[in-house]
């Protein structure tokens, strides 16, 4: 079947009427739910994601809602498993009636969930992941918010280049973010004539960091990219850091600065990390001064988070896509609004959507981490 084909049929099946996840909103209710990574390695940076999004959702509901309805937001942790994450998945759309997922977790993951898309006419807004492939042609009930890996990787790419670094390795670990980076380097090396000098893996449930620090040692190079997040970047960073080698580190915006300050303290500076919202540090931006403002208020003595403040431009970006839709709110009325909304801005951060592309935002930025621990643009 031609994606033409499975398009048509999937706008026939929006035009047909209620959608299963219609269940999920009532007069005074709309339910989201997620399946995430809320354990392990990655558990406490996902966590960062949901306090974000719930700063927005409070807020919103202690104004009394959208269109008088008030949000909920269940979340599953999946472990890092792809069959956890479609297992919760069908709870959430089959026994937890929720109308939308909302910022699922992982690549692996969200591929795995996909089908259930179409399978229940449901949508899934704003997953935590780059991956192209979800990117390519249009999936009417998967809307993306944050840049792709592809934009993360040509920005990086362009750096090095630019500042004249010839001597290029990339380290990850196996599974399906691993690869899915790979694939985004291996593109942007080419197309900058810039070879790899070593592509060096860890196993993800048993990562030997000394053999992969000793491989870059061997590789010698100038930079490293590092395509993971969670403790296998901050592990695999100490470990290199035990050998001669000493290459500029740089890494993807799924890698938590909270996690990378908390493990390597003073070794976390000059870590170069592809960021895909404004900084912090800029108040000027509307939205960073509404993240700020919010996160004072529930927690005067919390400091931002950027994971955190992802979480936060996500929910932004949906109830913004809920109050555009107005009250006759299901699937289709969605879709429709998001579709014909074009672009939403909030300040220097802008996401676009239309029939043609769900993609969101294009924004990517450098950052260094200073000697105090914080991102410097």
């Amino acid at each position: 079947m031609t994606i033409r084909n499975w398009l048509g049929i999937c706008t026939l099946m929006l035009a047909a009427g209620a959608q299963a996840g219609d269940e999920g909103v009532t007069p005074t209710e709309i339910r989201l739910g997620a399946s995430q990574v809320l354990s392990g390695p990655l558990g406490p940076q996902t966590q960062r994601y949901g306090e974000g999004a719930r700063l927005v959702f409070d807020a919103v509901n202690a104004a009394g809602g959208i269109h008088g309805r008030k949000i909920s937001f269940t979340t599953l942790d999946d472990g890092f498993d792809p069959k956890r994450a479609v297992d919760n998945t069908r709870k959430l759309i089959n026994e937890d009636k929720v109308f939308m997922l909302f910022n699922s977790t992982g690549t692996a993951q969200t591929a795995a969930v996909l089908p259930l898309l179409k399978e229940s006419s449901t949508i899934l807004f704003g997953p935590v992941t780059g991956a192209s492939a979800m990117r390519e042609g249009v999936n009417p009930y998967l809307f993306h918010v944050r840049a792709g890996y592809a934009n993360e990787t040509e920005r990086i790419f362009s750096q090095l280049k630019q500042i004249g670094v010839t001597r290029v390795a990339y380290f990850y670990q196996d599974d399906g973010l691993g690869k899915a980076l790979l694939s985004e380097v291996k593109k942007a090396s080419a197309s900058q004539n810039l070879p790899l000098v070593a592509e060096i893996k860890v196993d993800a449930a048993t990562p030997d960091f000394a053999a992969a620090a000793a491989a870059t040692a061997q590789a010698n190079p100038q930079a490293v990219i590092v395509g993971t997040a969670g403790m296998t970047f901050p592990n695999y960073v100490k470990a290199v850091g035990a050998t001669t080698a000493r290459p500029t580190f740089y890494g993807y915006s799924v890698a938590s600065v909270d996690v990378i300050n908390r493990e390597l303290k003073d070794r976390a500076r000059g870590i170069i990390l592809a960021q895909i919202m404004p900084s912090l540090r800029n108040t000027t931006v509307p939205v960073v001064a509404d993240y700020l403002k919010l996160l004072k208020e529930k927690q005067p003595d919390a400091a931002p988070s950027a994971s955190q403040f992802e979480g936060f431009v996500h929910a932004r970006l949906l109830v913004e896509g809920l109050r555009r839709t107005g009250r006759d709110l299901n699937t289709a009325s969605f879709i429709r609004a998001m579709e014909n909304a074009g672009e939403f801005s909030f300040g220097r951060f802008t996401a676009r959507y239309s029939p043609k592309t769900h993609n969101g935002s294009d924004y990517v930025e450098l950052a260094i981490i200073d000697s105090q621990g914080q991102l410097r643009y």
